[in-house]
């Protein structure tokens, strides 16, 4: 067996340092999930989670729990995009409570895309402030692996 690199020492003493900031024990699962989710690049359901976790030996039920206990205790966002199914994505670390981004969701796969980098002018801005407080934006259509298939 090989040991571990230094590098994923590193994060795992971080990622523990971050769930015992939170209040949370820092068990085998929870620091699985985490890393899951530090990985990904777009929000994930529990079943893409447990698609990874469940070969190394975690049922699904205790990582939807700690998917939960890291949504309560404010380290994951939970989303759901229109199609009823909740999706999960860690908050920044000097990321507002509150604080949310666009997601572009693909109609023909499925397939989710943070949109971190867009930004409303403040045009369109004041014009959404007169509507009343946005908690959502959704943009949906075809990703360019559909679109050139």
């Amino acid at each position: 067996m090989n040991a571990p690199d230094q590098k994923d020492v590193e994060i795992v003493s971080q990622v523990r340092a971050i769930l015992s900031g939170a209040g949370l024990r820092t068990t085998a699962a929870r620091l699985a999930v985490y890393r899951r989710l530090q990985e990904s690049d777009s929000p994930l359901t529990h079943a893409e989670v447990a698609e990874n976790l469940v070969p190394l030996g975690f049922d699904k039920a205790t990582i939807f729990r700690n998917l939960v206990d890291l949504v309560d205790a404010g380290l994951v966002r939970r989303t759901e995009l229109g199609d009823h199914v909740w999706r999960f994505e860690l908050r920044g670390v000097d990321e507002d409570h509150d604080e949310k981004h666009p997601h572009f969701v693909c109609t023909e796969c499925g397939g989710v895309t943070c949109l971190h980098e867009t930004d409303l002018s403040k045009l369109s801005q004041k014009s959404l402030d007169s509507i009343g407080q946005i908690t959502e934006i959704l943009l949906k259509g075809h990703c360019k692996s559909c679109e050139t298939k």
